[in-house]
């Protein structure tokens, strides 16, 4: 088996889980008696606490030998983690329990994303044709959960995921190369990493594009809390919410196998500004909770919020860091983009669902501006001009 599809299968065992808890964690909370803001409160205090615990994971993470041990050991506690959510913990215990799994969850992407990346670069491969795969296994999950849910118990969402998160710790030992963390064969001393993390955060042109981008990417923290719900009080069933999910992901999945060469031409600045645009059409025409109709094309327009911003993060900040601060860049991009600016967007997000519906887009048309302002600023970062 093509190391490409081996990493594409890894990828798979991510977002097989993730592709079913991001839509129905919420209808698994709601199902078990709170509410909308308590469920915001939930989602969103992992979220702000990434730009702390991003890091230290990651520091943790280049303590191995191997990059894979770090990522088979996440995944093991996430496991753990999910399946004391069975228990009937209330809302405290829900809060605590689902903390620790989130932050060790969220970790284990950007992690995987710089074995892929630099071996993308080493071997001369489309970074998205395995990522792309991942987001098929994505569709599968948002659309096969959906269908789920229509006859069986949103119980069944919790089921599923403390599955899938199992299979990718043992997909971590058998379909991950055994990439040292450091190509000397050493272990760095902790200083050091640490060290690595302070001149990312002292450097202009990073913080630029990692804050620019990471208020577009979590500007999806309405739509990722409460579309589900915002759609269901519309009539629309959750077996179509499943769809439009998958229609938006197919859509990214296209753009990650078929787009590299246009992507490649315009350059990652580029993709932003494009991204934070879409972004703010997609949000603002959402608010006024449309037919299902127009919901589709604006469904595809993910292709731009999410998988444009996100491959132009990943791009600038691979060129912004250094092999030997380059796992920390990705977790603090990480933990910027889906930590703390998504854990303060999801916080809000539950009031202003629980008062205004869909008009909690707004919120997110607004990030999108200030995150498109960030964009055009990276324009002045020589770093990133063509060589």
């Amino acid at each position: 088996m093509s190391l490409p599809v081996r990493l594409g299968l890894f990828y798979s065992a991510i977002f097989v889980g993730t592709g079913a808890s991001s839509p129905y964690m919420p209808v698994w909370f709601a199902h078990h008696g709170l509410s909308g803001a308590q469920i915001g409160l939930i989602l969103s205090l992992p979220m702000l606490a990434r730009a702390f615990t991003a890091p230290l994971l990651a520091v943790w993470a280049d303590s191995f030998k191997l990059r894979r041990t770090a990522l088979s050991f996440l995944s093991l506690g996430v496991a753990a983690a999910y399946a004391l959510m069975a228990l009937p913990l209330g809302f405290g215990g829900w809060m605590v329990v689902w903390f620790a799994a989130s932050s060790a969850f969220s970790t284990i992407s950007p992690l995987t994303d710089v074995i892929v990346l630099n071996r993308a670069r080493r071997d001369g491969f489309n970074y998205g044709w395995p990522r792309g795969i991942g987001s098929v296994a994505f569709i599968v999950a948002n659309v096969v959960m959906g269908a789920v849910l229509t006859w069986g118990s949103p119980d069944l969402v919790l089921v599923w995921i403390t599955g899938a998160v199992s299979i990718t710790a043992l997909a971590a030992r058998f379909l991950l190369p055994p990439d040292p963390v450091h190509e000397e064969g050493h272990v760095a001393r902790a200083s050091d990493r640490f060290a690595g993390i302070g001149a990312l955060l002292r450097d202009p042109g990073f913080m630029t594009a990692v804050i620019a981008a990471g208020l577009i990417q979590s500007a999806h923290a309405f739509y990722y809390s409460f579309s589900t719900l915002v759609w269901k009080q519309q009539g629309i069933l959750e077996s179509l919410t499943g769809v439009l999910w998958g229609v938006g992901v197919a859509a990214e999945v296209l753009f990650m196998w078929f787009m590299e060469p246009w992507r490649r031409r315009i350059g990652p600045r580029n993709l932003l500004v494009l991204g934070g645009a879409a972004a703010m059409v997609r949000w603002t025409v959402l608010a006024f909770a449309p037919p299902l109709w127009m919901i589709f094309p604006l469904q595809i327009l993910h292709v731009l919020t999410y998988a444009a911003t996100f491959l132009a993060s990943l791009q600038l900040v691979e060129r912004l860091s250094t092999p030997q601060n380059a796992s920390a860049a990705q977790a603090l991009n990480s933990a910027l983009s889906s930590g703390m600016l998504m854990g303060l967007a999801t916080m809000a997000s539950g009031p202003l669902f629980d008062s205004f519906g869909a008009q909690g887009y707004f919120l997110m048309t607004a990030m999108c501006a200030a995150g498109l302002i960030g964009a055009v600023r990276l324009y002045g970062v020589r770093k990133l001009d063509p060589a």
